[in-house]
């Protein structure tokens, strides 16, 4: 690797296939094991969580204390290990032995994270996929030059936040998506122009029927675009076929009769974790007294819906990550509860959750908007409803983090033309009005905008 690598490899950010470290840490083992469980990646020494270089001299300890680490994982491992300029690199490659441990533990790597799994989740997990999962292998069919959308790129950057001072293929080559010149699946989710062109059954397709059965349809789309695009149509959707609500205080305010929060997290859900490899299609259903989501799903036998709605057996862990880059999606396992949380900010039910070994389905219940209890739920939603106030600094940052939801401090501070003392105070105000709220760690969380 030489200085150029390093400056684009820096700019990418940490992700799925890097991770920054200020010195070298107890952390180092797990993330080692985490690669090598992944599809390798990269270990920068001497580069804080801002991608700010601070420098790391290595010595000849530190070499050997790196290749022992690597040497005393259950299997054996190794790594490659350099100075470029004052950054320390490790170079892990893809373990042909999965799974490994480190310290008895298993890690595999989720977003910008390490996590810890259980042996058997492990185990069984690689032996299910025989080494070879979807949205990682290489596939020969797509043409960066004739098949790359651009338009579906920019939005993924753009919902990313990632700097676009890097070329086009440095940036998928950093981020894990292009190898040799060639895109793996999960890039072609992302990035086709017309995904049925490369996989029969990955569409959204949504039905509207007239009754509480499929006697009668009386509407229908299939949505094939880019994954991005996808989940937005199929959203648009939800949204166009069930009934809205207007209430007319000072200004206009619309209620959908099911949360949209809910049916967002229900469909990426169906996306992120569906079984790649099945000839069926995710299916979107909406009868008169419930809504239907189904997407196919393939887990061991021993598993079951308690396991999985714990969010220990995640699926697709490369495209994941990728959605959770461009602020799709958050942590493995909290989806199903943010769709629990938010039926419950509408007093409504939780929807019926089930899995057959072949399919996962989510059915949320319909609410029937001229009963009485209907009525009294919405009127208790809207006698909480508080107005509050911002200045014109505070809507400049709500503004920006609506559309940047992983800027930093910094960052704002000169977009707003203020200093980063004020940002962090306005900033603090909003949290304290409700009006914004922290997901995550300071490391790889983000913004969220409550109101």
């Amino acid at each position: 690797m030489n200085r150029k690598d390093l400056q684009l490899l820096i700019k990418t950010g940490e992700g799925f296939t890097l991770e920054f470290k200020e010195r070298i840490s107890s952390s180092l083992g797990k993330d080692i094991c985490a690669f090598a469980n992944a599809s390798g990646g990269s270990i920068l020494i001497g580069v804080n969580d801002q991608g700010k270089k601070i420098g790391y001299s290595l010595s000849n300890a530190d070499k050997s204390k790196i290749q022992d680490i690597a040497r005393n994982m259950d299997p054996s491992f190794m790594v490659e290990v350099d100075q470029v300029e004052d950054v320390v690199v490790i170079s892990v490659d893809e373990g042909e032995n999965k799974p490994y441990s480190v310290n008895g533990n298993f890690y595999v790597r989720i977003g910008a994270n390490s996590q810890k799994l259980k042996r058997d989740e492990i185990r069984t997990f690689f032996q299910k996929q025989r080494l070879v999962v979807f949205d990682e292998k290489i596939n020969e069919s797509f043409s960066l030059k004739d098949d790359f959308n651009d338009a579906a790129f920019d939005e993924f950057i753009q919902r990313s936040t990632i700097s676009n001072v890097i070329s086009k293929n440095d940036l998928l080559k950093n981020l894990g998506f292009l190898h040799d010149g060639k895109m793996n699946n999960a890039g072609v989710l992302f990035f086709c122009e017309d995904v049925s062109l490369f996989f029969l059954n990955v569409n959204i397709t949504c039905v509207l029927y007239q009754g509480d059965s499929k006697y009668k349809i009386l509407d229908k789309k299939v949505f094939d675009c880019d994954l991005i695009s996808n989940y937005e149509n199929a959203v648009s959707y939800l949204k166009n076929k069930l009934n809205t609500e207007y209430v007319i205080k000072t200004e206009r305010e619309e209620y959908l009769e099911l949360p949209e929060d809910a049916l967002r997290e229900a469909v990426l859900n169906a996306i992120a974790h569906r079984d790649y490899f099945s000839t069926s299609h995710i299916q979107i259903n909406i009868y008169k007294n419930s809504v239907e989501i189904i997407n196919p799903a393939s887990y061991p036998r021993n598993i079951t819906i308690k396991d999985l709605l714990s969010g220990s057996h995640p699926r697709n862990l490369f495209l994941f990550s990728m959605m959770q880059r461009a602020n799709l999606v958050e942590k493995v396992g909290s989806g199903i509860k943010r769709i629990n949380d938010a039926m419950n900010e509408y007093k409504l039910d939780k929807p019926l959750i089930e899995y057959e070994n072949i399919w996962f389905r989510i059915v949320f219940t319909r609410p029937d908007l001229q009963s009485n209890s209907y009525q009294q739920r919405r009127s208790d939603i809207k006698d909480v409803t508080v107005s509050v106030t911002v200045n014109d600094t505070q809507k400049k940052i709500l503004n920006i983090m609506r559309k940047q939801p992983r800027i930093t401090y910094d960052e704002l501070a000169e977009m707003v033309n203020k200093s980063r003392r004020t940002v962090i105070r306005q900033v603090k105000n909003l949290r304290e009005k409700g009006l914004v709220q922290r997901i995550g760690s300071d490391k790889s969380g983000h913004w969220k905008i409550s109101r």
